[in-house]
């Protein structure tokens, strides 16, 4: 009788087909990045053929690979109803998740509904990576990723969250000492606080495609939370996030009625990612947190 590959070897495999890199694999499991390699070779001696291929977006499953992972999900989700069967909830998650999110979106809603799925799930591991970008073409390392501006892959699935405001604001003492414009082109004579460009992946976010002046001084962080502060500060006015700053006294529109630009967040995630209880939980859980603050996200 030919020996039955490895389940431990197939649940391997799922992982790698989810986050797409050995090293990503590796941290998720609290293994070596050698010791996936060595795992997935011995399961392609196993079924006798090549479970992965390497693609210029990272690695891919093979048709091969494609059946070995439908039968590791049918492992998962067995060993998941077992586990929920011994345990105090029938329906209870466990095990890892990783999401990447902007950090200013991330903080204000992605942690908070992440917090309260895990308090109803506590056997469920979360890692939140902050990263303002496009939604990555690679294999990413991550389960989901949620991304601010246009989503234009052809190889995951995106699910629209909500869209959100940048407008300008400057602090009250700012505003008291130096005026504040009342054109756009007035922006020109003022500081500006906004991302690096240099650094910026989503133009939307930067100064440069705002098609506002020049300004006279520019103070630039790659962190929004750098920018709210400098802007709190007094170092100019800002192209920042409504949701942050709308209702903090510390924040004074800016030319409220002339200016603002409207972004979509986007959940992104791979076929075999969206197949994941744990990755269809936290997606249900943002779209509670972002329904339940809408009012925060048009202020």
């Amino acid at each position: 009788m030919a020996r039955l590959p490895s389940p431990d070897d197939l649940l391997i495999l799922l992982t790698v087909a989810r986050l797409g890199r050995f090293n990503a694999v590796a941290e998720s499991l609290g293994t070596t990045h050698t010791t996936i390699s060595r795992r997935i070779l011995a399961l392609d001696r196993q079924l006798g053929g090549r479970t992965l291929e390497r693609s210029p977006h990272g690695w891919e499953l093979t048709e091969l690979g494609a059946s070995a992972v439908a039968a590791a999900e049918a492992i998962e989700e067995t060993l998941g109803s077992l586990a929920g069967t011994i345990g105090q909830e029938r329906d209870a998650l466990s095990g890892m998740v990783r999401i990447s999110t902007s950090d200013g979106f991330g903080a204000e809603f992605v942690a908070p509904a992440l917090v309260r799925l895990q308090q109803r799930h506590p056997l469920l591991n979360i890692e939140m990576l902050s990263a303002t970008r496009k939604v990555s073409r690679n294999r990413s390392g991550v389960d989901l990723e949620v991304v601010v501006g246009g989503t234009d892959v052809s190889n995951a699935q995106t699910i629209f969250l909500t869209n959100y405001y940048l407008r300008l604001y400057a602090s009250p003492a700012y505003a008291a000492r130096h005026g504040l414009p009342e054109t756009p082109d007035g922006v020109g004579h003022h500081g500006f606080v906004s991302y690096v460009e240099s650094a910026l992946q989503v133009a939307e976010l930067g100064h440069r495609s705002s098609q506002l002046p020049a300004p006279k001084s520019s103070f630039q962080a790659t962190s929004i939370f750098a920018q709210v502060e400098a802007v709190r500060r007094g170092a100019g006015i800002g192209l920042l996030p409504n949701f942050m700053v709308a209702r903090d006294s510390g924040f004074v529109p800016v030319l409220p009625h002339d200016f603002e630009r409207q972004l979509p967040i986007w959940a992104v995630a791979r076929p075999e990612s969206m197949r994941s209880a744990r990755v269809q939980a936290v997606i249900a859980a943002l779209k509670e947190e972002v329904a339940a603050r809408q009012d925060l996200l048009a202020a």
